[in-house]
């Protein structure tokens, strides 16, 4: 059997034609023929199914282990179709650090049709479980690496613990991907990736992919496939497919360089606090270093009061000021305004989400790019505090004396190598 790596390469062979090109085949056609009325094509129109699709299903099944792989339109699209499988009165145990927008769709569109959302700390066994041991528990329902915090759930015993219960374990594993987990073969019973992410890895498509572990699982999610059509489209099938085919390569580069950014953020003196699970001190360091075989390409850190999170952001040169992750240039973003705005304020500070942490989705570049755009963007909100704190003394202190205090004695940021 190929390795890994031969995998993100070649995938499975979908055996559609024989022309011997190297690369699957585009196949924009909405419909196929039939040989006679009694014929059962393989493929009849494309919702239904698609050679180019089939490739990409078949591949990430193959690379994340599981029975059947399930393309869709975006994420969130991937994310609906898993949970139209329950019924009303349902009981879903979700974690409480969960993306914003999975949040709404669970918050405001799911339970409205019934579905019961319990959040708990998924940190805390004793609370899943009983979470779990409530009547009508179906699933549990977490991410790998919490966003934007970087808290590492631990997929071992959460699906233990679903699976006792007598309910699945659904997990989110776009922050990791099956290059540094896989998170089926930990008892997992669903896999949901945002493909826009990591897999497509370049910012120019939007794609959501489900890998489930058994046959029952992947006729019901197949239904809602079929008759809701949110499938994702051939061509950008076929940009996932030739992402996938780089993604070692990619988060190889993008861990070193997180770490190295990560370590410089923990020495920083406008930093308060470091969320990545690759830094020894992180709380949830020796567990990834039981389950993942790295620790990613994002993280997150707070700034110190005084300081502007807003002043960091709006004077990088090389990050992007944008949402999402996973591509080859690195982005940068305000969780408590773009990416969790959906969360109330006082849900946001529940969970960590103060309006001084900045997220970070580190990219491919030099990593001496970066950590001098990071140092400039933390010099300036540092001189724009010193000042502000000076200007504060003028008006509160003691007249001229005051202000002149705090002009000769300013606080001084270091930059660091």
């Amino acid at each position: 059997m190929a390795r890994f790596n031969t995998q993100l390469v070649h995938g499975v062979p979908v055996n559609d034609n024989n022309t011997g090109a190297v690369n699957p085949p585009i196949y924009n056609s909405s419909t196929y023929t039939f040989e006679s009325v009694d014929a059962m094509p393989r493929w009849d129109y494309a919702r239904s199914g698609n050679p180019t699709r089939e490739f990409l299903e078949s591949q990430i099944a193959q690379l994340e282990h599981g029975e059947r792989g399930f393309a869709f339109a975006s994420g969130l699209a991937a994310i609906h179709a898993v949970l139209s499988i329950f019924q009303p009165g349902d009981r879903i145990v979700v974690s409480k650090d969960i993306y914003g927008g999975t949040y709404s769709q669970l918050n405001e569109h799911f339970s409205r049709w019934g579905l019961v959302v319990d959040g708990v700390d998924t940190q805390d066994p004793v609370a899943v479980s009983r979470a779990l041991s409530k009547p009508d528990a179906k699933a549990v329902y977490f991410e790998t690496l919490t966003n934007p915090l970087l808290k590492v759930n631990d997929v071992q015993s959460l699906a233990a613990l679903a699976h006792a219960h007598g309910a699945i374990a659904i997990v989110d594993n776009t922050f990791v991907t099956p290059y540094l987990q896989q998170p089926l073969d930990l008892g997992a019973d669903v896999v949901l990736h945002s493909a826009t992410k990591y897999l497509a890895g370049h910012s120019d498509v939007v794609a959501g992919l489900v890998v489930v572990r058994n046959a029952d699982l992947a006729s019901r999610i197949y239904f809602v496939q079929n008759r809701l059509g949110a499938v994702l489209p051939p061509a950008e099938c076929d940009s996932v497919r030739r992402g996938i085919q780089t993604l070692a390569l990619r988060m190889d580069r993008q861990q070193e360089n997180a770490l190295k950014l990560a370590r410089y953020l923990k020495r920083h003196p406008l930093v308060s606090a470091v969320h990545y699970p690759g830094l020894e001190s992180d709380p949830g360091h020796a567990l990834a270093e039981r389950e993942l075989n790295g620790a990613g390409g994002v993280l997150s850190f707070e700034v110190k009061d005084g300081v502007d999170a807003g002043t960091v952001l709006n004077n990088f040169k090389v990050f992007r000021l944008a949402v999402s992750l996973g591509a080859v240039e690195s982005l940068a973003e305000f969780p408590a305004r773009m990416t969790h705005f959906e969360l109330p304020r006082e849900e946001r500070l529940k969970i960590g989400i103060t309006d001084g942490l900045i997220r970070l989705a580190v990219g491919i570049e030099d990593a001496a790019d970066l950590l001098e755009d990071l140092g400039q963007a933390l010099a300036v909100a540092g001189r724009e505090r010193d000042e502000r704190a000076a200007r504060n003394a003028v008006t509160a202190g003691e007249g001229g004396k005051a202000g002149k205090a705090a002009e000769t004695v300013p606080v001084k940021v270091q930059v660091f190598a």
